[in-house]
């Protein structure tokens, strides 16, 4: 067994069996998550990311950069994918998703997520080994991204614009009516689509937005597609539970997203200089962890400036 097919089956392994256990618990659960739980299980798959960066670190050949190429990737996703779970909680409070059900459009959210971000991150490193000047393209949808951040009120939700409800309500019978956990009724030889599947859809379309800004910023960081799809999905598989941290605790991420947007110009002009100077994978490490640690320090900060105004 060589060692690439044992980092993979390592990886499978470990994913699947936290992934079930995550959806198992929760679905079986009546009551809403509670912050507390949320907490717990953001950090086991805190620990599991960094659990596998230890095993890439001691079973890689080339562990010592290799492992540091995965904690900086998982670290860029992260923080962008936080900024993604505030859309979220806009789209679910658009579509009065009760919190019951809210882990059920999670969760196929962010399994359809995987699927879609692997694809990506396949077409996205074939495109440049195909196409190596396509890296300043990148690089430039990096920097728009981070000025579209910083400085735009962002997000909205547009039921009529949406291409995909738009598709949905012109092809198929639309039910608003909330039925449980069901994406589709049938009722009188007809079969409806439900809010929630129009849910779900808005969830998944943010997703695939935000996913071609978190592409192209991971491969600036590598162009190893194992370190691009673990570090991806590691992140990505952690949502569900942070959603609900962040939904209990959205005062302490007030200067997150100026923080993401300053990670996306870092990663973008460093793919657009990348031909000419190469930056060691532990400064990228280093800056990442500063801007995310001082936003949201900034953020703490700020809300206790509030609370004693």
């Amino acid at each position: 067994m060589n060692d690439e097919f044992l980092k993979w089956i390592v990886f499978i392994i470990l994913v699947s069996i936290l992934l079930f256990t995550d959806i198992f618990f929760t679905e079986r659960r009546k009551e809403r998550i509670s912050f507390k739980g949320s907490l717990i299980w953001s950090g086991v798959w805190i620990f599991t990311a960094l659990l596998f960066c230890a095993f890439i670190y001691f079973f890689d050949k080339a562990g010592n950069v290799k492992s540091i190429e995965f904690l900086t990737g998982y670290l860029i996703e992260k923080s962008l994918s936080v900024d993604n779970l505030f859309v979220f909680l806009m789209i679910f409070n658009v579509m009065n998703v009760s919190v019951a059900n809210q882990p059920h459009v999670l969760k196929w959210g962010i399994l359809s997520a995987i699927v879609f971000r692997i694809i990506f991150i396949l077409v996205g490193v074939g495109l440049i080994n195909l196409f190596h000047p396509i890296i300043y393209l990148f690089g430039i949808i990096l920097l728009y991204a981070s000025y579209k951040m910083a400085f735009t009120s962002g997000y909205k939700v547009n039921l009529e614009k949406n291409p995909a409800i738009r598709f949905i309500k012109k092809f198929f019978n639309l039910n608003s009516e909330y039925r449980g956990k069901k994406f589709f009724l049938k009722e009188k030889k007809k079969v409806f689509v439900t809010s929630l599947f129009l849910t779900f859809l808005l969830i998944e379309s943010s997703d695939i937005v935000f996913a071609v800004d978190s592409i192209p910023a991971v491969i600036a960081i590598t162009r190893d597609t194992f370190i691009i799809i673990t570090s991806n999905i590691f992140a990505v598989l952690g949502l569900r539970a942070l959603y609900f941290t962040i939904a209990g605790a959205v005062e302490l991420f007030a200067y997150l997203k100026y923080g993401v947007a300053l990670i996306l110009f870092y990663v973008g002009a460093k793919m657009m200089i990348s031909e000419f100077y190469a930056i060691p994978v532990v400064t990228s490490l280093i800056i990442i962890l500063s801007i995310l640690s001082g936003s949201i320090l900034l953020s703490i900060i700020h809300k206790r400036h509030s609370s004693l105004e």
